[in-house]
């Protein structure tokens, strides 16, 4: 893939992914929809996925930008679904697809089999997630589903590794295998626990907004090849690393945070958007590849494996529910469950990128031994991939609807947050009236006052949210007072610019003077968001 090709992809599946927002689809099917109508359209380039690039260039960004952004408390206090979806179900998964698909398809050796089973065990929760988000599941089954993608990927790359020993004759045994996935996952961890605090320690101590930022986009890599390089998970080591840093965030300074959150996002979004498209634009590569078997048998084996793939999940999903709720502690510990949160959690097995990335990292030869069936591994990875993100994807959401599960208590909420902001506001008001005692201090009275009406803004702000809405607009003051804030915000910059237009002010100067007002419509922007 030369640099042309690698702009028009990223450029394209950027363009898909923002066409999506427009439309109900979400983003992560019609990029996939995309590529695959872009594959037989003439001119465009092959696009072969490389798993030396998908795996320890791509995935790591992907893993550590989730990471950061989940709940190290949530994911603790949810640590016994997490580990029994992300562990035991992969490894579940791994031999029941496997033994499945070895009795489906006539002289398929086990161990290939087995193979197959750990390269479509991970689900890619991306999209399952943004849906849940969108659709205001309750932060538990979000919780769940954000963690097990977190893991499974670190699980299911372990145990392809030692299915894949053992189909080109190793000679590695399961004892030895689990030994195996035992050190990659405490070395792993072991290796995220070891750089997370001196990595912390020097993002604040550089004092520099665009230094901690340029570190922020090396620690996903550093941390992913550190843990590989003495053969430990590097996904492992990642998720460690940014669920800490993300659970410290407030250490660091506002500036760092503003941009790192900016710069993230568009990370993510690029490489989610390319990821998706990628997958799509496989398909002429995986066909032709199939060698031996024909179109409709391999098609009629690729059925059986993507029927496998989703009843095993539900194998899994319902016990792995119930049967610890037999416990009076775990049933004292976990709120109430009934039959329909493990039915959106088995329906959000969607395969993604990383399966794929496994699977093409298949060696065609090894040591002299031809791997058997790879060119079908290969073909039903896709299919199982592609079947997944259609099917279930586009079945989710009405899915969810239809089910009514309860959803976010909003006023619930916003009263908790007030009164958080109220205790906040309170110790601040007590900090102030402390400082402002010391004569080094003092500050002429429009000026003290000020700081003290910014103050009780902030206290008022969220309690006004919970009060009656304009007759007229349907606003609440406080919505009134941020819409018309932005306002003057937009006023203000008019001018700015208009004065650096007649040089009666140099760019810089207004660049300064716009950073403050962006400053203030972000803090409006995520008021109005959270709220």
């Amino acid at each position: 893939m030369d640099a042309l090709q690698l702009v028009a992809l990223v450029a394209a599946s950027a363009a898909i992914a923002g066409l999506a927002r427009r439309t109900p689809v979400p983003a992560p099917l019609l990029l996939v929809a995309a590529g695959l109508a872009a594959a037989y359209v003439p001119g465009v380039p092959d696009y072969t996925l490389d798993p030396h690039i998908v795996l320890p260039l791509i995935l790591p960004p992907l893993l550590y930008t989730a990471a950061v952004d989940s709940s190290y408390l949530d994911l603790r206090a949810n640590i016994r679904p997490v580990a029994l979806l992300s562990v035991g179900y992969v490894l579940f998964a791994t031999v029941a697809v496997g033994w499945l698909a070895y009795a489906l398809v006539p002289d398929l050796p086990l161990t290939a089999a087995l193979v197959l089973g750990a390269v479509v065990a991970p689900p890619d929760a991306v999209a399952a997630t943004a849906i849940a988000r969108k659709l205001g599941l309750p932060n538990r089954i979000t919780t769940i589903l954000q963690g097990e993608s977190l893991v499974n990927d670190a699980t299911a790359i372990t145990a392809y590794k030692v299915a894949l020993a053992a189909a080109v004759g190793e000679g590695l045994s399961w004892a030895g295998g689990l030994g195996e996935f035992a050190l990659a996952a405490l070395g792993g961890i072991g290796v995220g626990l070891v750089l997370m605090v001196p990595i912390h320690w020097l993002r604040r101590s550089l004092g520099d907004s665009l230094l901690q930022n340029t570190l922020s986009l090396l620690i996903p890599f550093v941390a992913y090849a550190a843990a590989e390089e003495v053969h430990a998970s590097g996904v492992l080591a990642v998720v460690v690393v940014g669920l800490f840093l993300g659970h410290r965030a407030w250490q660091v300074d506002f500036a760092t945070r503003l941009q790192e959150e900016a710069v993230w996002k568009m990370v993510a979004f690029v490489l989610e958007s390319a990821v998706f498209a990628l997958i799509g634009l496989q398909l002429p590569y995986v066909v032709q590849e199939l060698g031996p078997y024909g179109i409709g048998e391999a098609a009629w084996y690729a059925a059986g494996v993507f029927v496998a793939v989703v009843v095993v999940r539900f194998v899994w999903v319902y016990p792995a529910t119930f049967l610890p709720r037999l416990s009076a502690r775990v049933r004292e510990r976990e709120p109430e469950v009934d039959w329909r949160a493990p039915l959106v959690v088995g329906w959000a097995g969607m395969r993604g990128v990383v399966s794929l990335a496994i699977a093409f990292s298949i060696p065609v030869v090894t040591d002299g031994v031809e791997f058997p069936a790879r060119n079908l591994v290969l073909f039903l990875t896709f299919t199982t991939v592609i079947g997944t993100l259609v099917v279930q994807g586009l079945t989710l959401p009405p899915l969810i609807r239809f089910l009514k599960l309860p959803g976010k208590d909003r006023y619930a909420e916003t009263l908790a947050e007030a009164q958080a902001q109220s205790e906040a506001s309170q110790a601040a008001e007590e900090r102030l009236d402390a400082l402002l005692a010391d004569e080094r201090n003092a500050l002429p009275k429009p000026l003290a006052d000020r700081l003290r009406t910014v103050l009780e803004r902030r206290r008022n702000a969220v309690w006004e949210r919970l009060g009656a809405v304009n007759a007229v607009t349907g606003e609440t003051a406080d919505d009134t007072y941020r819409r018309l804030s932005r306002e003057m915000i937009d006023a203000e910059r008019e001018v700015f610019v208009q004065l650096r237009d007649a040089r009666r002010i140099d760019d810089e100067m207004m660049r300064t003077l716009l950073r403050r007002l962006d400053l203030e419509e972000a803090a409006a922007y995520r008021e109005e968001t959270a709220g």
